[in-house]
């Protein structure tokens, strides 16, 4: 499987501007910049696509790790916070809240390191990651 995308930039650092694009064209001509990057200026960034890349794909793979210990989960909702400190991405942290009626937390715990360490996502990021899990039944 390959996936593809592409950007454009155009001009200076603090003065250009750049578009992206993603192969499904789901996303296509999103425009970034400086402020929308560095800043507090309405946008998005290459950093909140990782945020949520890592989202989703921590999401699927936990609850394919459950589906091994026979958890069928109802949700599973993850959100992610990217941290860059002198332009080096640092941490990922991820918070996490899974229903599952009556399944063992001991075993939706064990799911939940698995899925941390093994998502694709997870084992191409060079940064520290967290979790912060919470399971409700």
């Amino acid at each position: 499987m390959k996936r593809k995308a592409s950007a454009v930039w155009n001009g200076g650092l603090k003065d250009g501007t750049g578009t992206f694009s993603v192969g499904s064209k789901v996303i296509d001509g999103m425009k970034f910049d400086f402020g929308t990057r560095f800043g507090d200026v309405p946008g998005t960034n290459p950093e909140e696509l990782i945020a949520a890349s890592h989202a989703a794909c921590f999401s699927m793979a936990f609850s394919a790790q459950m589906g091994e210990r026979g958890i069928v989960p109802e949700a599973v909702e993850t959100g992610c916070v990217i941290t860059m400190e002198n332009l080096v991405l640092t941490k990922s942290e991820l918070t996490t809240v899974v229903r599952a009626k009556g399944a063992d937390k001991a075993k939706i715990e064990e799911a939940a390191a698995a899925a941390k360490a093994g998502c694709p996502i997870s084992r191409v990021l060079n940064l520290e990651i967290a979790l912060d899990l919470t399971v409700l039944d």
